[in-house]
């Protein structure tokens, strides 16, 4: 009985650690992405200025997405967070692109 109960918890750590490297590698650097999409719809300054501030934003945003997939209470909770992150940030660049049109 004991060594099935230990196998279930292998499992689950498993599992848990697989989600974390999925939101850590793929999800993290989709959002850096989303985030710098849209921040360099928003950002004031001039075009060339508010990409590149952008992509330097963005650097940082993908490290701390991975930092983050790994310090959540769980492998779900750090999945969903960066996805509502992403999903925030495509709807900032969608709604520019929505008002103002294309730069």
């Amino acid at each position: 009985m004991a060594v099935g109960r230990e196998r279930h918890i292998l499992w689950r750590r498993l599992g848990d650690n697989a989600l974390r490297l999925i939101s850590a590698l793929p999800v993290g650097y989709a959002v850096a992405s989303l985030w710098s999409m849209a921040l360099a719809r928003i950002l004031p300054g001039d075009r060339a200025q508010a990409t590149v501030a952008a992509a330097l934003i963005a650097l940082v945003l993908c490290a701390g997405a991975a930092m983050w997939s790994y310090a959540a209470r769980s492998g779900w909770r750090a999945l969903w967070t960066l996805v509502v992150a992403g999903a925030v940030a495509g709807a900032i660049s969608w709604g520019s692109v929505a008002i103002w049109g294309r730069i």
